[in-house]
């Protein structure tokens, strides 16, 4: 299958039970993940967290919809193809 490389948008409504959840997904699809940056933002009691993923619509699909069904959770996603021949 053709890669897409992807940038997955995170907020985070509650920490301290949806946190775990997340960072657990997060970790068993590593493998895509080229980076990661998350902000805590206090004055709106919410976290979020921007991925810049590469791999196929099927492991970022995959990904992604795991992310959305974790309660207090919003996830969005764009992709573009690589365009490196891969």
């Amino acid at each position: 299958m053709e890669k897409h490389v992807g940038i997955v948008g995170i907020i985070i409504h509650n920490r301290e039970k949806s946190a775990p959840k997340v960072n657990n997904i997060l970790t068993e699809y590593g493998d895509l993940i080229v980076g990661r940056m998350g902000i805590p933002y206090h004055e709106k009691k919410m976290n979020v967290i921007s991925l810049i993923v590469d791999g196929t619509t099927d492991q970022i699909g995959a990904m992604t919809g795991k992310l959305g069904q974790v309660e207090d959770v919003t996830v969005k996603c764009t992709t573009a193809k690589c365009g490196c021949g891969l």
